[in-house]
């Protein structure tokens, strides 16, 4: 095996999919503590109320409406798995692990209540610090998520979100009180996640596939990328040891048919809904492909002098992303059966899905870092990755999981394949290292962890901790660095 000495093994979560305690210590309302739960074949929705009192639930906050918390209606991340006074017992069984690194996010409104504050919630920054000082106990290192999907419900609310160029300053002011607080604690951090998924799912549902739709996504991402630069320049004035990187959706999709009209239409999607966020946090500036897009849904974008000027002096120093799957593409009329991620493409003959139409793909893993690393030449890290299923706790308070293990042996033996092709990985961390609530559908039962928690669907359960045969397991790879994957 070739994975380097110094290699960053751990596992990857999200605050507002495990922290819990929404109305605690300070901490204000964020877009997901009024999402509903979903399932695989219902979405997720926000509820909300006008002025009138007049209530609802849909895909987004209604113009003249806010986000509110509704009788009757059941909010999975207000517990999420309470981390909030889990954390010592969390960060213990990651150490038995041996974890390396452990990343996870911050609450933007435990930090700043209603995101436009001059003055943090110093309940919120106190907790955080125990945390990383936590972390630190056990030599492991914090990679920290800035904005991962968790937006202030007030930003939303009063300013209309990215929408408002005015939240690229909120964002930055927010960013660099992290960068302060935290300067001798932490060292990886990462801007925005999955920052493209903006405009990647976009296409999936006709109600979204409008110019109007592009036109407000595509401003929105140019406001987040000049907030992300700005936030990387403001972090390496602070401590230049920081190492700031983009974290991207990295979903592979190929051509169908060798049809050339499949072949373009994949390259043309890989430049939307991959490579454009990816050239303009890395490189700095728009690619040139990027009017082709713009023109293609007669987008009009707000862009300044100074905005350039930004993204080319914050550009990021590592790039991170997310794989769990492949899709494919095809300009035929084919029946469009793949639902994983709410990616509705096509599914591949040649692929095994999982029970929630994910594509198991190691293959792709291997093909996204490869192309990935040769466009960009910065060290990569696979930030995000797992299988969700159903698990079964037995008699005997064992979990049996070796479909878990076998993804994400393969997946592991992907990454190996891809350094010694000469790809500068340097860390990898496991999706859900303890299970949590799914992002995309709001259950606990699509478990990834190599640790249950007993909590349901429904938000039952005594919240105990146990380990799977997984946590065994992956504890002999991190031990071995990658070198025994070896299977009871």
């Amino acid at each position: 095996m070739t994975f380097p000495k110094n290699f960053l093994w751990g596992g990857a979560t999200a605050a507002n999919q495990i922290e819990g305690g929404y109305d605690l210590d300070g901490r204000g309302m964020s877009i997901m503590d009024v999402t509903t739960a979903g399932s695989l074949n219902s979405s997720r929705k926000v509820t909300y109320k006008f002025p009138d009192g007049k209530s609802g639930k849909g895909d987004q906050i209604p113009q003249g409406a806010y986000g509110a918390v509704l009788p009757g209606e059941y909010y999975p991340n207000h517990v999420g798995i309470d981390f909030y006074h889990h954390y010592k017992e969390d960060i213990k069984l990651f150490a038995q692990m041996g974890f390396k690194t452990f990343r996870m996010s911050i609450s933007w409104s435990r930090i700043f209540p209603h995101g436009d504050e001059e003055e943090p919630n110093q309940a919120g920054l106190d907790f955080y610090r125990k945390v990383f000082q936590e972390l630190h106990k056990y030599g492991i290192e914090p990679l920290v998520t800035i904005s991962h999907y968790e937006t202030p419900l007030y930003l939303i609310d009063h300013y209309n979100g990215w929408n408002n160029r005015k939240l690229i300053g909120f964002y930055v002011h927010y960013a660099k009180t992290l960068f302060k607080e935290y300067k001798d604690l932490v060292k990886y951090w990462l801007t925005f996640n999955e920052i493209n998924t903006t405009v990647m799912f976009l296409s999936s549902t006709p109600a979204d596939d409008s110019d109007q739709a592009y036109q407000a996504a595509y401003q929105q991402l140019h406001y987040q990328y000049v907030a992300s630069a700005e936030a990387v320049q403001a972090g390496h004035a602070i401590n230049a040891d920081f190492q700031i990187g983009c974290m991207i959706c990295g979903i592979v999709s190929y051509p169908l048919t060798p049809d050339p009209k499949d072949i373009l239409k994949n390259r043309y999607d890989w430049e939307q809904n991959i490579f454009y966020s990816g050239d303009v946090q890395c490189f700095g500036e728009y690619p040139s492909y990027a009017k082709r897009l713009w023109q293609e849904h007669h987008v009009q974008l707000d862009i300044t002098q100074d905005d350039l000027d930004q993204l080319k002096k914050g550009t990021v120093d590592l790039y991170t992303f997310s794989y769990y799957m492949s899709s494919a593409v095809t300009t035929h009329d084919v029946k469009r059966d793949a639902k994983g991620n709410f990616v509705i493409g096509v599914k591949n003959p040649y692929l095994h899905y999982s029970e929630w139409d994910w594509a198991d793909d190691p293959d792709g893993l291997k093909y996204y870092l490869e192309l990935i690393y040769d466009r960009y030449h910065l060290p990569v890290m696979v930030v995000e990755n797992g299988l969700g299923a159903t698990d079964k706790v037995q008699a005997d308070n064992s979990i049996h999981d070796p479909y878990r293990i076998n993804y994400i042996k393969e997946h592991i033996q992907a990454m190996d394949q891809a350094i010694a092709d000469g790809v500068d990985l340097i860390g990898y961390t496991s999706w859900g290292c303890i299970d949590l609530v799914s992002a995309g559908t709001g259950q606990m039962s699509k478990r990834y962890g190599f640790i249950y928690v007993d909590r349901d669907d429904q938000g039952q359960g005594t919240l105990k901790r146990l380990p799977k045969d997984s946590f065994y397991w992956y504890k002999k790879v991190i031990a071995s660095n990658g070198q025994d994957l070896a299977v009871k």
